[in-house]
């Protein structure tokens, strides 16, 4: 089958063989996998985290985010059949989507949402999965819940920045202020459904004085957690919650005390890689994903489409996600 992989860690993405085309045998299914067959993708910060950082010493297939069909299934699989149409944002531990065929453990897979196109499906996953952790595990808001409290979204405009907007205004009655800072980003998070919006490249106090705020109950921190630490401590309410998903070099938690702020953090990639006893939340979690686009309450957060899932087309979109100027997600297609 077809692949792309990186053979060596820490390239620039201007180097042509940061990200390489290869030859893989296809994969044979375990008891509880799933083999896809992989028909879009999307790239998301991981990827270029795991590129830049991780060594290796045998090729390593990236993406943590797909859509496709059921191939072949494993001999104790119960929730999909061969021919089921799949999205998904799989195991960061085992190979990922940047291949025609991938195995994927069934209880972190969801149907893909009818009313979507591959390319449209495949941005979703890994930042849905983020955004509902983030918003009802972490910080444990409840749906319909939040009356009167309010989320501030560092970085509104990226992949888990606009699914959580939506998420959060359409799920729960918190106010919610989306930070971006160019006029097409701000737009963006207006309509993605922010009640308002102020600029991140200006001090965050000064953003919310200006629209009436005074302090806010929560914060999703998505991006920059360290630049605007500071800020975020001086923002929130007394009691108040920040969570966040980036890797700030250090944060000084001592600054939390005064006002008995608490500190959560997300990763999507927990419950795979621990195995825990709720991995199949996934699988719920994905399928109730599914069920709110089909019914028109979310919407999808592509905002550009690649081409074919090839190295050159990825190597493209890792430098445009590591220009931090992406605007929703970036997807391939097809091989």
């Amino acid at each position: 089958m077809k692949a792309i992989a990186y053979t060596q860690h820490g390239l620039p993405i201007t180097d042509p063989t940061a990200l390489v085309d290869i030859t893989l045998p296809v994969p044979t299914p375990g008891p509880r996998d799933l083999r896809v067959q992989v028909r879009a993708v999307s790239v998301n910060p991981v990827d270029t985290k795991v590129r830049r950082g991780v060594a290796v010493e045998a090729p390593r297939v990236l993406g943590w985010d797909a859509v496709g069909i059921v191939d072949a299934v494993g001999s104790e699989v119960t929730l999909f059949q061969p021919g089921d149409a799949v999205f998904y944002a799989g195991d960061i531990n085992r190979p990922g989507s940047n291949a025609e065929y991938q195995l994927v453990d069934e209880r972190i897979v969801g149907r893909k949402p009818t009313s979507l196109d591959d390319a449209a499906a495949a941005a979703l996953p890994l930042t849905a999965i983020t955004a509902w952790e983030l918003l009802f595990d972490r910080l444990r808001i409840a749906e319909g819940g939040g009356e009167g409290q309010t989320l501030l979204v560092i970085g509104a405009a990226g992949g888990v920045g606009s699914i959580l907007v939506q998420l959060a205004r359409q799920l729960t009655r918190l106010t919610v202020i989306g930070t971006a800072s160019r006029p097409d980003t701000q737009d963006w998070v207006y309509a993605l459904g922010a009640h308002h919006v102020i600029d991140h490249s200006q001090p965050l106090t000064e953003g919310l004085g200006r629209i009436g705020i005074e302090a806010v109950s929560h914060v999703a921190s998505l991006t920059h957690t360290d630049q605007h630490y500071a800020q975020i401590v001086t923002a929130l309410a007394p009691q108040g919650q920040l969570a966040l998903i980036d890797d700030p070099g250090q944060l000084d938690v001592m600054a939390l005390k005064r006002k008995s702020l608490s500190l959560h953090w997300e990763s999507m990639f927990t419950r795979s890689s621990f195995s825990t006893t709720d991995l199949q939340q996934q699988h719920v979690l994905l399928n109730r994903v599914a069920e709110l686009v089909d019914s028109g309450v979310l919407r999808t957060t592509l905002g550009e489409n690649y081409g074919r899932i090839d190295a050159a087309n990825l190597r493209r979109a890792h430098a445009h996600i590591e220009s931090h100027r992406a605007v929703g997600k970036v997807v391939l297609e097809g091989f």
